[in-house]
């Protein structure tokens, strides 16, 4: 078995290179705004017709749109493994959601409250040094609030011993199942809400589906979202005098549909009557499934308009470098979520098989937004091929300093501020769910393997610049691109060292 941290050893890291700042007090605060199933076509500046979003879109207009951004893959815990890392999934530890079955009943509510030792996902390994690591290191402060998923309440793998001085959210991503959670964590403290448990996931059949009264159960008093955002806030401002970098991993808008009321009502104004959600397949009811939906994501915009402002208002927005993203495409609970009638993907393709879960365009191809008015031009846009693991490496460009250990990504701060950018030889994506897939981008060219836990598949490839649905499969007119593909392929994958994430096919 190839042993990972030997195969990556091999990887060549990058150090420093000549656009770095010259001086520490040069460098920026960082902030990563990370959102939760978030679609490359639900904000305005990506063509979203019904949903609102002012203040993603001003930031768009105060900074740069990175238009070929990609998460590192099509769901939430490997995706935030690779950006916290630099590693990609051919070589990270966490290749796939994992919520550590044999534990015990793990995905009952109750059964982890009263037992912390069922919470969280499979822990990283202790060698795995993370992004916020390197900054505190640099002498940052280093707060998270959101959704964690990359390590249980027990193990060493949690935020505060990943490098961050601060938590407050979810460790578990199971608990961000419900929206008002009878806990989050601050640090390693569980802070008890004001909510009660709720498992039942289907309207009683006694209660009347268009009475607002029967959907009370399940909008209680202690909104997740609102409580992490106002340690968010309390945390630029405690550090406005320090340099600092805050990852900001909101759970919005992931399911399940729970908004706060002024925006529901408005969108139900505005979207108009709609069929009831009833519940089921692991999610809340609901009432009004659209209107709470375009909700959920016009509060995360309003939120986004609150911490620029409050950099603006301490001074600290003209030399704060901000990212903001989605960790992977839109749901593909579609019940829930009426892709088609969003658009959700935007220029890709909306089905179940094409967006979340999926290495196609619209499950991975994320909305990304850069800003540092020091650095990067207004109004600007970069068709620079990145990807999460880029992130490592462009902190550690933005601030001088070398990795701790070989990563995987390049850095795209010359992308950003007009400079000539290295490029990758290419994009790797390899996922051990949804039928086991694997993909890669190689300029404009992307291809990608389905269904390989059923036996190796052809590569199917596409020219993304002539067409960015991925219909027209021109594998047998460009045998060559394939076979140097598949040496990328093969060339990307290390063996996981979790059992459980790997693919047998790409073992023989």
């Amino acid at each position: 078995m190839k042993n990972i941290f030997y195969i990556i050893s091999l990887f060549i890291f990058l150090s420093s290179c000549s656009n770095s700042p010259k001086k520490s007090e040069d460098s920026p605060n960082f902030i990563f705004i990370l959102a939760d199933d978030l679609g490359y076509g639900e904000i305005g500046i990506q063509g979203q017709r019904w949903i609102e979003t002012p203040n993603i879109d001003k930031l768009a207009q105060e900074g740069m749109v990175l238009t070929d951004h990609y998460s590192g893959a099509p769901v939430c815990a490997p995706a935030r493994a690779i950006l916290m890392t630099g590693l990609h999934s051919g070589n990270n530890p966490v290749r796939g959601n994992s919520e550590w079955k044999e534990r015990g009943e793990v995905w009952d509510f109750n059964a982890m409250f009263e037992n912390p030792n069922l919470e969280g996902q499979r822990p990283m390994p202790d060698s795995i040094v993370s992004v916020a690591t390197v900054l505190k290191n640099q002498g940052y402060k280093t707060g998270m609030v959101g959704k964690w998923g990359l390590g249980a309440p027990n193990t060493s793998s949690i935020p505060n011993k990943k490098g961050f001085d601060f938590f407050y959210g979810y460790n578990c991503q199971r608990q961000a199942h419900s929206l008002y959670p009878s806990h989050l964590w601050r640090n390693q403290e569980r802070h008890i809400l004001n909510n009660k448990i709720v498992d039942k996931q289907r309207l009683a059949a006694n209660l009347d589906p268009n009475d607002e009264a029967s959907y009370a159960i399940f909008n209680q008093n202690d909104y997740a979202p609102t409580l992490m955002h106002q340690e968010a806030m309390q945390f630029i401002d405690r550090n406005k005098d320090e340099k600092f970098f805050l990852y900001y991993a909101s759970p919005l808008p992931h399911l399940p549909l729970q908004a706060p009321q002024k925006w529901v009502d408005y969108y139900r104004q505005k979207l108009g009557p709609e069929k009831p959600y009833l519940g089921n397949s692991g999610y809340y009811p609901n009432r009004t499934p659209r209107a709470t939906y375009a909700a959920m994501i016009s509060y995360l915009d309003e939120q986004v308009g609150e911490v620029v402002a409050k950099l603006k208002e301490i001074g600290r927005y003209e030399n704060t470098f901000i990212i903001f993203s989605s960790d992977n495409g839109p749901t593909h609970k579609d019940k829930q979520v009426d892709i088609n009638f969003f658009n959700s993907t935007g220029i890709f393709i909306n089905s179940k098989t094409t967006v979340k879960g999926n290495v196609n365009e619209g499950g991975i191809r994320v909305p990304t937004i850069a800003t540092w008015p020091n650095k990067i031009k207004a109004g600007t846009k970069s068709n620079h091929p990145s990807i999460f693991y880029d992130y490592f490496a462009t902190v550690c460009d933005v601030l001088g300093v070398k990795p701790p250990y070989p990563i995987d990504g390049i850095s795209y701060y010359a992308s950003l501020t007009g400079k000539p950018q290295q490029q990758h030889d290419y994009l790797y994506w390899e996922f051990p769910a949804y039928g086991g897939q694997q993909a890669i981008r190689m300029g404009s060219w992307k291809g990608f393997k389905k269904n390989l836990f059923k036996g190796m598949s052809d590569l199917q490839l596409y020219d993304l610049s002539k067409d960015p649905k991925e219909l027209n499969d021109l594998s047998a007119k460009y045998p060559e691109i394939v076979q140097k593909m598949e040496n990328f392929l093969d060339q990307a994958h290390t063996t996981a060292s979790q059992e459980n994430f790997r693919i047998p096919i790409l073992e023989e």
